[in-house]
């Protein structure tokens, strides 16, 4: 095995000391729920476990400092204390499960699937020291053979700033409410939906998870389907300073791939970055999982702020997809419904 990043082992180290430090303090771990899903043999269970002070009054107990956690603004979501490789217990159904959190404090586990019926379930997740919280996953069914897959910076939330700020700007800047959705998106989406109940929607960024409460809001105030995120953790890793966001979100896509051979997804993202190149290879690669790629077009300034320059633009054969994959392009949710409705998606 090679040996970690000089990046990681300083991570790790900081981590470890501060953990021990608020540990002394009195803080205990505390359990973040985030939406899971599942299959008909499967249940994928996500979650994460900070350290929390004790509250002022035990009446109010974890559940009101989740709350806490789930309702930071901007920076505040960033200050936090991973519980590294805590031990933590699943409970499916009557079946326990234990696992451990990784370096960056998250639960991403599955466990056999004891029955649970299509829809959304509830599954219980406990850290050794915290109270037993619910997470929910969304069980998809065995006939199901539709699914929705989105991005969500520039195809579902509208941004204006250049790339290499807009995380850092959107993190730690930005509250909830001056956030704004793409017209005509959950629109699209529910359109897309309504003729295939029970198909799950997944959302895929490079979104770290620190901001999953404020994304999940966001897009429930907007109208968009409730689904699960599937982000990753900034900072170092075990090979690098920063993590690969194209690397995230195909990995994204080989595990719904593998862990739902019979659906075929429509994926819907933008042209700011890595997208139709990122979904143009994997319908390469799995044509029989495509339904179809929708790709927001941003206009020349957003472009500009994306890429540095209006023509700074991958080329047509890196972002063609195979022979019987659709692929359409607009400039909203609503351009993108009428292209799409020609392939026999949406309500026509």
């Amino acid at each position: 095995m090679e040996r970690p990043h000089l990046a990681g082992i300083v991570e790790d180290g900081w981590n470890r000391w501060l953990g021990g430090a608020l540990r002394s303090r009195g803080w205990r771990p505390l359990v973040v729920p985030h939406a899971g899903y599942a299959g008909a043999d499967f249940v994928r269970v996500l979650a994460r476990v900070v350290l929390a002070p004790e509250p002022d009054d035990d009446r109010r107990g974890g559940e009101h400092l989740r709350e806490q956690q789930q309702d930071r603004r901007g920076w505040r979501n960033f200050v936090t204390a991973e519980a590294l490789d805590a031990e933590v217990t699943v409970t499916v159904g009557s079946v326990r499960h234990v696992t451990r959190t990784d370096r960056s404090g998250m639960v991403d586990v599955r466990v056999p699937n004891p029955g649970l019926e299509p829809g959304w379930q509830e599954v219980v997740v406990e850290a050794t020291g915290s109270e037993p919280t619910v997470a929910r996953v969304f069980v998809v069914g065995v006939d199901a053979g539709f699914g929705l897959v989105s991005d969500i910076d520039d195809t579902v939330i509208r941004t204006l700033l250049p790339r290499p700020l807009l995380a850092a700007y959107n993190t730690f800047v930005v509250q909830e409410e001056a956030r704004h959705p793409v017209d005509g998106m959950a629109g699209l989406y529910d359109d897309l939906l309504r003729a295939h109940p029970g198909a799950p929607t997944v959302y895929v960024s490079t979104g770290a998870w620190n901001t999953a409460g404020t994304l999940t809001r966001f897009l429930a105030r907007h109208g968009y389907p409730a689904g699960p995120l599937l982000l990753t953790d900034w900072g170092p890793t075990n090979t690098g300073w920063f993590r690969s966001g194209p690397a995230h979100k195909r990995a994204c896509l080989e595990s719904l791939a593998a862990d739902f051979p019979r659906i075929r997804w429509v994926l819907v993202g933008d042209d700011g970055q890595h997208d139709p190149v990122i979904y143009a290879d994997f319908a390469r690669d799995h044509p029989e999982r495509v339904r179809a790629i929708a790709i927001r077009e941003l206009t020349a300034t957003q472009q500009v702020l994306a890429h540095g320059t209006p023509v700074e633009r991958l080329t047509a054969a890196d972002e063609r997809p195979p022979p019987g994959v659709p692929a359409v392009r607009g400039p909203d949710g609503a351009e993108l419904a009428r292209a799409l409705r020609p392939y026999g998606l949406g309500s026509g």
